[in-house]
C-alpha cells in the first residue's frame, strides 16, 4: 500500500456511477472502490433492519434482496433542484437531501484514504457543462451546493473542472500529433461537449484555457433514456396511455415519476399511495391499476427501472431483450428491440446531436474542422447514440474511450497540475 504525502483527490461524481483518482507528486492511481472495481454505482441504501448505510453495488444488492429500507440513486440529479433544500423520510426520520449526498461523498473519501494511508484535503470535482439548462442562477447554486457538501466531509480546497475537458485530458495521452477534438461525454444525467485542441506539446502547459474553443451541454442522457424506454415498454402494463371509464386519458403524472430514477421514492408516501388507490374507480382496465398499486405498495419502482436499464444495455449488445415483470404479475414481461429503442430515444438523440453541432458553431468553426470525436460516458455504449452524433461530422475519426473511468483519470491530470505540478 503506497503512502501518499501530500495527497490530492479527483472525483467523478456521476449520476449513475462514480470514480475516485488520487495522486501526489510521485504516485497516482484510480482507487478500487468495491469488489475489485474502480467505479461504483452512485447509490445509497438506508437499511432499516440493520440500521446501516451502504453504498454502490451493496446498496442495490440489499435493496433487491428485499431488506426493509430506502434506496436512493441518481443523487447528482438532485443538484440545482428544489429538493436540495428539502428533507425526505428515511426509515421514519426526516433527512436532508444534502446530507444524503454528503454520506456518499464521505464514503468515497473514506475508501480512498483507507487505500492510500493519507488524509485527503485537496479535491477536484468534475461537473457537467450545465447542471441545469438555461438557468445560470440555479446552475451556479448547484456547483456551490456540491462544493459545500465536499467541504462538510473534510475537503478544504475544492476546485471544479468540466467533465468533457477532463475526458479530453485523458485522451490526450494517446495522441502523437495535434488534433482538434470534440469530446462527447454522455453519462447518466447530462450530455456534455467540449471542442478542444489536444496534442503532446499542448499537454505540457498548465493553463489550457486557450485550447478550449467551446463548451456545450444539455440535461439529457442515460436516465432520460431509461425514462423514455420505461414509458414506452413497461408503464403501459400499469395503465400509462390507457383510458378512464369515461374515455379520457389516465393522468400521466404518476407514471413519469415512476419512470424517473430520483423521483421514484416520492410515490411511496401515505398520501400519494392513498391518491393512487383512489384512482381505481376511474380505470377502465382494473388489472392495470392492480399492477400499478402492487409496484407502489411493495416499493418495486427501482426494480422496474433497473430492469429497463439492463434491457437498454442488452439491446445495445444483442439487439433484443425481455424485461421480466413476473414480480408484478405472473408471467408478465415487456419486449424491447433495437427499433423500439431507436424510436423511443429519437427525440432525445436529436437534441443531443444538435447540441454537439452547436458547440462547434459556437467556436466559429464548421463541422468539417473536427478531426476526431472522442466518446466517453456510460451511455456512449449505445451505437445509435454514437451514430446520431457522428452524422454531423463526416470527416471526423470516431474514437470510443473507456466509458466509466476516463473522466476520473482526466480529473486526476488536472488535479496534479493544480496541486502538485
Amino acid at each position: 500500500m503506497p503512502t501518499f504525502m501530500p495527497a490530492y483527490a479527483a472525483i467523478d461524481f456521476g449520476t449513475s456511477n462514480s470514480a475516485v483518482f488520487v495522486g501526489s507528486p510521485r504516485h497516482s492511481m484510480l482507487i478500487t472502490l468495491e469488489q475489485g472495481r474502480q467505479t461504483m454505482p452512485t447509490a445509497v441504501f438506508f437499511n432499516a433492519e440493520e440500521r446501516s448505510i451502504v453504498f454502490g453495488r451493496q446498496a442495490i444488492t440489499e435493496y433487491q434482496a428485499a431488506y426493509p429500507g430506502r434506496l436512493m440513486r441518481s443523487l447528482k440529479s438532485l443538484l440545482g433542484s428544489e429538493l436540495m433544500r428539502e428533507t425526505t423520510l428515511v426509515n421514519g426520520k426526516a433527512v436532508a437531501y444534502k446530507d444524503i449526498l454528503a454520506h456518499f461523498l464521505a464514503h468515497l473519501k473514506q475508501r480512498a484514504e483507507a487505500e492510500i494511508g493519507s488524509e485527503l484535503k485537496q479535491l477536484v470535482l468534475g461537473r457537467p457543462v450545465f447542471f441545469v439548462d438555461d438557468d445560470p442562477v440555479r446552475d451556479a447554486d448547484a456547483q456551490s451546493t456540491l462544493a459545500d457538501i465536499a467541504r462538510s466531509v473534510g475537503y478544504t480546497d475544492v476546485q471544479f473542472q468540466y467533465e468533457p475537458i477532463a475526458a479530453a485530458l485523458d485522451y490526450e495521452s494517446q495522441l502523437a500529433r495535434e488534433t482538434l477534438v470534440l469530446v462527447a461525454d454522455i453519462g447518466g444525467g447530462t450530455s456534455d461537449f467540449s471542442l478542444i485542441r489536444l496534442g503532446p506539446d499542448r499537454a505540457k502547459h498548465r493553463d489550457r484555457t486557450a485550447d478550449v474553443l467551446a463548451n456545450g451541454g444539455v440535461h439529457i442522457a442515460g436516465t432520460d433514456f431509461d425514462q423514455q424506454l420505461s414509458l414506452a415498454t413497461v408503464m403501459p402494463h400499469l395503465g400509462y396511455g390507457g383510458l378512464t371509464r369515461n374515455g379520457k386519458p389516465i393522468p400521466a403524472h404518476t407514471y413519469f415519476e415512476l419512470a424517473t430514477w430520483h423521483r421514484i421514492n416520492l410515490l411511496y408516501t401515505p398520501q400519494t399511495l392513498a391518491a393512487s388507490e383512489a384512482m381505481r374507480t376511474i380505470f377502465k382496465d382494473e388489472r392495470a391499476h392492480t399492477r400499478l398499486m402492487r409496484v407502489l405498495r411493495e416499493r418495486e419502482g427501482h426494480r422496474l427501472a433497473g430492469g429497463v436499464e439492463a434491457a437498454k444495455m442488452a439491446v445495445a449488445d444483442t439487439g433484443t431483450a425481455e424485461i421480466d415483470l413476473g414480480f408484478v404479475e405472473h408471467a408478465l414481461s415487456a419486449h424491447l428491440d433495437a427499433a423500439q429503442l431507436q424510436q423511443a430515444l429519437a427525440q432525445a438523440l436529436t437534441k443531443i446531436s444538435h447540441t454537439a453541432l452547436q458547440t462547434v458553431r459556437d467556436a466559429g468553426l464548421a463541422p468539417d474542422a473536427v478531426q476526431a470525436i472522442y466518446f466517453t460516458g456510460g451511455s456512449t455504449g449505445l451505437a445509435g447514440l454514437r451514430a446520431a452524433i457522428a452524422e454531423g461530422f463526416p470527416q471526423a475519426e470516431l474514437v470510443v474511450g473507456e466509458a466509466l473511468a476516463s473522466v476520473a483519470r482526466g480529473l486526476g491530470v488536472h488535479a496534479h497540475k493544480m496541486f502538485a505540478g
